[in-house]
């Protein structure tokens, strides 16, 4: 599977934007705010229905023009058939997706026929912020080889919204609304509880994967683990909702469930985020995120997308050569990076001697860059 070209309008700071890639590497450069992250951002939207960046349709709009809409078409070569996939927006309707210039149902549909991942300097906040991130790493991950996965967790989002509604505008005097409330945990049950299962199971999956790519591009001898966090290890998810529900009605929201799950990462015993290097923190998220790409690989069948967005900034020599050495490999499909430094780009680039497309990219024009 490759992307074979990419034509934005109204994308971001693109007002029109045509491009032709590599089956390998393909390599964007400029200073930082030129634009190469939305040329990644775009290629992330087509695969995922969503910015990486969880930016509002709204606002992907190019601000220099009076149209109201963005569109996106990607032509992509999948097991020797050719694939048009289409996403148009317009300002206050709803987001449309098209393969083959047949509309998707729903955009859930489309999720997993583009399996891709994305290594970004953002993904520092895997670390150092809330829990809600850690989740969504997981899902995201599931969601693009398991409809099943990302079935029940739709439908359990739907149904912690209406619990949570009805705790909201109940008062403890209320109690008409309890056959609701078995209505929703039901569902919260049925749902939730095949999630618990797959996820505690990723995990496993992932951490032997990441073992060995943290092992392959660091120098470090400290033991470094992931830590599945749910609350229902203790108990099923029905006991939980049963013993929680009078602390729920004061909180009006529900504080238990596999919404409040977590991935801990722990270095010799304690918290990364508190006493990790930065190396050691880079290092963990890029080789977290080749894990990624290697369940994605077995589970879809396909070679992902590979997205590497600045990710050499502040790695040493040592660690650049050993990541570009692995995605270097048969094993690993098209590449897209991008990066403030075009001499190191074109370096990497000739010591691999891999086909590559180089593009300078200077305030939203993009041209074809030399090898030389």
């Amino acid at each position: 599977m490759y992307l074979k070209g990419l034509h934005l309008t109204n994308f971001k700071n693109y007002r029109e934007l045509e491009l032709s890639f590599s089956d390998k590497i393909n390599c964007f450069t400029g200073q930082n705010a030129s634009g190469k992250t939305n040329i990644l951002d775009a290629i992330y939207l087509l695969s995922l229905t969503k910015s990486f960046f969880n930016t509002p349709d709204k606002l992907i709009i190019n601000t220099g023009t009076k149209d109201d809409f963005y569109s996106a078409i990607a032509i992509y070569e999948i097991n020797n058939s050719i694939e048009t996939i289409q996403v148009k927006y317009v300002r206050n309707n709803r987001k449309i997706f098209k393969k083959n210039d047949k509309e998707y149902p729903r955009l859930s549909d489309h999720i997993g026929l583009l399996p891709l991942v994305m290594i970004s300097p953002n993904d520092v906040f895997l670390i150092s912020e809330g829990s809600e991130l850690r989740r969504r790493f997981l899902d995201i991950i599931i969601s693009q080889f398991d409809k099943e996965y990302l079935h029940n967790l739709i439908q359990y989002n739907t149904a912690l919204k209406q619990r949570n509604a009805i705790l909201k505008k109940m008062d403890f005097s209320h109690t008409n609304s309890m056959g609701l409330f078995e209505v929703w945990d039901q569902k919260l049950i049925e749902y939730g509880t095949p999630i618990f299962e797959k996820r505690k199971t990723m995990t496993e999956t992932l951490t032997s994967y990441f073992n060995q790519f943290y092992a392959a591009i660091s120098n470090d001898q400290n033991e470094l683990s992931i830590k599945y966090r749910s609350q229902l290890f203790q108990k099923p998810l029905k006991e939980l909702l049963h013993n929680n529900f009078e602390n729920d009605r004061y909180l009006k929201y529900t504080s238990v469930g596999i919404h409040k799950d977590d991935l801990n990462f722990v270095i010799d015993g304690l918290p990364l985020k508190k006493i990790g290097s930065q190396g050691q923190q880079k290092s963990l998220l890029i080789a977290l995120k080749l894990a990624e790409y290697e369940i994605l690989k077995q589970g879809s069948g396909k070679k992902p997308l590979l997205l590497l967005d600045d990710v050499f900034d502040k790695l040493d020599s040592f660690r650049v050569s050993k990541v570009m050495e692995l995605v270097a490999e048969k094993d690993y499909g098209q590449i897209f990076i991008t990066d403030t430094h075009p001499d190191r780009i074109k370096q990497m680039v000739s010591q691999l001697n891999i086909p590559a497309a180089l593009f300078e990219v200077i305030n939203g024009n993009v041209e074809p860059s030399s090898n030389d």
